[in-house]
């Protein structure tokens, strides 16, 4: 495995199951990037050990063979010293102890492993190119509702493609630019009303959407919004 040109990305996936793995090496094939399969904890770890500098981001299977759960990640950042951005496959959580510790060790986030093929590079781009990525520290659900904005006096609707509770990204082949305002619209699944918020965009990339930071939001939607993103990740655990 060698560094390709600064466009071009090296993805490790690491999991147990085969359809999970061909279809996340599949999704960065097809956008041009390689994609490394490892199918054990020892060939994860080996990959990592000989290939360290030319791997950009790692996706993880907590549940590996010979291995499990934070020991596992532990076992990473003993050979890399805490420099490859990491995220696990969401369904392998256990539970909110879990995603603590995780958090601890420097695990960038969080990816559903069952995720539409089309949303599988959006959820890795932030990590992929940091530099054109406002990234924030709460863990993202891949979720594809509509969402409305109003930008100046014209009203668009898209569908989502993540929500976290600081922000979410759009899918969009229009993105506002950079820096640009935004009144958003959207409804979560099970609330029992919508959710209005004041954004700002904090990237935008006409081949993927753009990402909107929350500026302002009623406590009440901001609770429905935690609750939800929290209770995707820990219903099964703490």
């Amino acid at each position: 495995m060698t560094a390709g040109s600064p466009a071009t990305k090296t993805v490790l996936i690491a999991g147990d199951s085969s359809f999970v793995r061909e279809r996340f090496q599949s999704a960065v094939q097809e956008a041009g990037h390689r994609a490394v399969v490892a199918r054990s904890a020892a060939e994860m770890l080996g990959r990592v050990r000989a290939n360290l500098e030319a791997i950009n981001l790692l996706v993880l299977d907590l549940r590996l063979s010979q291995a499990s759960g934070v020991e596992l990640v532990r076992a990473v950042r003993r050979l890399d010293n805490g420099r490859l951005p990491i995220l696990v496959f969401s369904g392998t959580i256990t539970s909110a102890d879990e995603v603590r510790e995780l958090a601890g060790l420097g695990v960038a986030g969080y990816v559903n492993e069952y995720s539409a093929a089309q949303h599988i590079l959006p959820s890795l781009a932030p990590h992929l190119f940091p530099d054109n990525f406002n990234r924030r520290s709460s863990p993202r659900v891949v979720l594809s509702i509509p969402v409305a904005y109003r930008s100046g006096d014209t009203v668009t609707a898209v569908l989502s493609l993540n929500i976290g509770k600081g922000g979410l990204s759009v899918r969009t082949m229009s993105p506002l630019p950079v820096g640009s305002t935004a009144r958003l619209r959207f409804a979560l699944p099970g609330a029992p009303a919508e959710v209005e918020a004041d954004a700002k965009v904090t990237w935008s990339d006409h081949r993927i959407g753009m990402g909107l930071q929350f500026e302002r939001v009623e406590v009440p939607d901001q609770a429905s919004i935690d609750e939800f993103v929290d209770g995707h990740f820990f219903a099964a655990g703490a």
